[in-house]
């Protein structure tokens, strides 16, 4: 649990940490239970008809996909981050800042892999095949010619016929469905549906956990029901820890899916030791180590074994392929080894 001291002097908040660390209360004890989070959580709009859609993405990607008597492998992809929100109705929110753009280009390189793929992807954020387009405005790729029609402007008409292209491809072969999120509650109830999903497929399920996650969130039965009025001078607001769900995709929701989760520091000296503490606490096959300042250009890839870095060689290539080339590697190793115990034990017994 984290104490804040906000200043109100306009919309955007100037946030000051309280140095000291009060005693936890009952209720805040209840707000960092996975159990807890849930049952208090406001309820996923369209739940139904979400869980509907993951269900049947799954199950036609798991059935003879190819025909070639077996399913393609799936990896739910997590991208961009998520918000805390400060009132019911919301003005205003805490957030966790992610571009999106390593989970947008990793689910292009898995697809690229033959893998189906969930993009669980924050509302806004960086999408697959949209990365090289413009930023600020897609009125840029945009022209009109002399009949006043509107055309793709030639400076980009190579560019946006790719990626429409690779898009089209990936949405005609039913390989990709994107599930959006804002809040860290839809992210969490999300993640969820899709991990209880995904179980379904066993070993060929695979978590890629690439979102910036909330740490601390206010409770929604303790959150403010309107806008928090800024007449009466500084806020004190106490924040409660997420509950740390890894575990519990582990060992409840998706045992047999090979996971992967991210780790980004800004101290080198503690970046490695943290990544192997965070696979062992939560029994990740993989987690892939950054710093803020070179998350671009290098990462570590840890593991039980020995630990590999992967370098950008070039700033005209994508870190992210070399990432999916050998996770996807990592993954086929660990169903074979799998299904090799299994058989062993079957051949014992």
């Amino acid at each position: 649990m984290l104490c804040f001291k906000y200043s109100l002097p306009s919309p955007r908040f100037l946030v000051k940490p309280s140095i000291h660390t009060p005693r936890k209360s009952a209720t805040m004890v209840a707000a960092e239970d996975p159990e807890s989070f849930f049952a208090t959580a406001p309820p996923l709009r369209e739940a139904d008809a979400v869980a509907a859609r993951i269900q049947e993405f799954i199950a036609r990607n798991s059935d003879n996909a190819g025909g070639g008597g077996r399913g393609r492998p799936v990896v739910c992809v997590t991208s961009g981050g998520t918000t805390v929100p400060l009132e019911q109705r919301c003005v205003r929110y805490i957030d966790n800042f992610s571009s999106g753009h390593r989970g947008a280009a990793s689910t292009e390189y898995f697809l690229k892999a033959g893998y189906a793929v969930i993009f669980l992807h924050r509302r806004g954020s960086c999408q697959p095949y949209c990365r090289f387009l413009p930023d600020d405005s897609f009125l840029k790729v945009l022209d009109v010619n002399e009949e006043s029609k509107v055309q793709v402007a030639v400076s980009h008409e190579t560019l946006v016929k790719k990626s429409i292209g690779d898009y089209s491809k990936a949405m005609e072969c039913g390989s990709l469905l994107k599930v959006p999120f804002t809040t860290i509650f839809e992210y969490l109830q999300l993640l969820r549906m899709v991990a209880t999903s995904v179980s379904s497929v066993g070993l060929r399920g695979m978590f890629y956990l690439a979102a910036a996650v909330s740490d601390f969130y206010v409770p929604w039965d303790s959150m403010a029901k309107h806008k928090i009025q800024s007449a009466g001078g500084p806020l004190e607001m106490r924040l409660s820890q997420v509950p740390k769900m890894l575990s519990v995709l582990r060992n409840q929701w998706a045992p047999l899916a090979f996971c992967i989760s991210f780790k980004l520091e800004t101290d080198s000296d503690i970046l490695v030791q943290k990544a192997g503490t965070a696979l062992t606490k939560y029994k990740m096959n993989i987690v892939v180590a950054n710093l803020l300042a070179t998350y671009k250009d290098e990462v570590i890839i840890v593991t039980n074994g020995e630990n590999s870095t992967i370098r950008r060689c070039s700033n005209d290539e994508d870190l992210e392929e070399q990432i999916i080339r050998l996770l996807t590697q990592k993954h086929s190793k660990y169903i074979y080894g799998s299904q090799m115990g299994a058989t062993r034990v079957q051949t014992e017994l």
